[in-house]
């Protein structure tokens, strides 16, 4: 950690050495991910309160419309919970964008039902067949004799991209109700006793992670016959025995300068990553960080 965090201070002593006397306000846009949206506005808030001289903004709308305003040269920031497809890296040569992946935070993808229904967890396997609609009552799994009613997110949304890819790896069951955000899929399932939807982990606690008591959690399991693993215990994520981790990114245009590398820093470094906690996500490895200062700067970063 102690070399963490020496990089981290090198890194932003350089940045004030070439900021002095500078007291022009800059703005800074971020779209993107629902997912992120409210960690983003956290970090927004709590770096503007530190830096008075920036103003930022933070909009939602989804992964795939954050990634196309930073190819449109819209945003500065496209906030992601998917990884950019070879189409829209494509789009970004074409048009000399030169797209780089700043990983922030882990999300865990949890699997939501109704706090009436007595299933505790699914394997990987049956949660794919039920979102395929292969699975088609609750009574299959063991449950009660209703029709399962599944909740998930639009197309434009890297969650439907990333669940659609890493579980069903197929298409969607075409009952699938496709909700506007991650808030309206716990809203719905909230009140559905027969629901269940998948969502970010932070959308599911608070500060000191005390669920909503009309839903509950399920563990998940990698194989059929393994133990199951719940998304809301760090060291499941920390370790990997949870199957259903990803990263979240700020897609940046290229080597960001001033207070936009600023604010990139604040997000990865200590402060930034504590905030990421509070918000009910979870902090980056050693590893990410490193790669993430290559990014951002490649000539500070130790090789």
């Amino acid at each position: 950690m102690a070399k963490k965090h020496f990089l981290y201070i090198v890194l932003i002593i350089n940045f004030l050495s070439c900021r002095e006397n500078d007291n022009t306000v800059e703005n800074i846009l971020i779209k993107g991910s629902d997912t992120e949206v409210n960690v983003a506005l956290a970090l927004a808030e709590h770096y503007m309160e530190k830096e008075p001289l920036v103003s930022i903004a933070v909009t939602g709308g989804g992964s795939g419309t954050g990634i196309a305003a930073l190819l449109s040269g819209k945003t500065n920031i496209a906030n992601a919970s998917r990884p950019m497809n070879a189409e829209e890296y494509h789009l970004a040569t074409s048009r000399s964008i030169h797209p780089k992946p700043i990983i922030f935070g882990l999300d865990a993808l949890a699997i939501v039902t109704h706090a009436s229904n007595p299933l505790d967890s699914l394997s990987l396997a049956d949660l794919g067949r039920i979102f395929r609609g292969e699975i088609t009552t609750w009574a299959e799994l063991g449950g009660p004799e209703k029709p399962v009613s599944l909740y998930g997110r639009q197309s434009n949304s890297g969650t439907f991209l990333y669940f659609r890819d890493r579980v069903l790896a197929a298409d969607y069951a075409a009952s699938l109700k496709q909700m506007n955000g991650t808030a309206q899929i716990v809203e719905a399932i909230a009140t559905d006793p027969a629901g269940i939807g998948y969502v970010g982990i932070g959308y599911l606690s608070e500060q000191e992670r005390k669920l909503t008591t009309s839903i509950k959690v399920l563990k998940i399991s990698s194989l059929s016959n393994s133990r199951a693993f719940s998304p809301l215990i760090y060291t499941n994520i920390s370790s990997g025995k949870y199957p259903i981790i990803r990263p979240l990114y700020q897609y940046i245009n290229g080597q960001p300068h001033g207070r936009l590398l600023d604010f990139l820093l604040f997000t990865i470094g200590e402060e930034g990553q504590g905030i990421v906690r509070k918000s009910g996500y979870y902090p980056i490895s050693e590893s990410q960080y490193a790669e993430n200062l290559k990014l951002l700067d490649s000539e500070m970063a130790i090789k």
